[in-house]
């Protein structure tokens, strides 16, 4: 070997026995208490969910019935262009990643054949998708039916959601009757 390999090789294990010194001389001179409870307290429910404040209310999903009767249909068809990449709508469409939705007001949960749903819908398919049912799952799908495999992250706008539920109506051969 070279003398100038030897100096790199010297200084290479120099290095390595100052790092370790000092860490032997941080661990004489620093002695962690520990603590009899933590210091910043976190309250946590039997779900492993953090606790809200007491005053504090969960937003609640507004109604959308009164706006289904001045619901714009050609927005709604606008607005499902959106779903169009997962869903089909015309009759006797197919599935795709998710399923078809042709007639979906009114018709159960989990109730397209051949469709393999996730626990959380197929838990629900003795029910049927009415309006408020349909505009809680379009606001924010895994909040409403958790576990869902839908992907979609949700529409705010309450209007946007009247729209698509009011085009999602007329895809059938007899429209459900709008709420009172």
């Amino acid at each position: 070997m070279s003398l100038e390999n030897n100096k790199i090789f010297a200084s290479v294990l120099t290095a390595g026995i100052l790092l370790m010194a000092s860490g032997f001389a941080a661990k004489s001179l620093y002695h962690p208490k520990d603590l009899e409870e933590n210091a910043f307290k976190i309250e946590v429910s039997d779900s492993g969910v953090e606790v809200a404040s007491a005053g504090a209310e969960e937003p609640s999903i507004e109604p959308i019935s009164a706006l289904l009767a001045t619901a714009d249909v050609a927005a709604g068809e606008s607005g499902f262009k959106k779903c169009a990449s997962c869903h089909t709508i015309e009759s006797g469409g197919s599935n795709k990643v998710g399923p078809a939705l042709w007639d979906i007001v009114g018709r159960g949960r989990a109730a397209v054949d051949g469709f393999s749903y996730s626990d959380a819908l197929q838990g629900m398919s003795s029910e049927a998708w009415d309006y408020e049912a349909l505009n809680e799952f379009l606001a924010k799908p895994k909040d409403y039916a958790p576990g869902t495999k839908m992907g979609f992250a949700g529409l705010k706008k309450v209007e946007d959601r009247a729209n698509l539920i009011a085009y999602m109506r007329m895809q059938s051969d007899s429209p459900a009757a709008l709420p009172q």
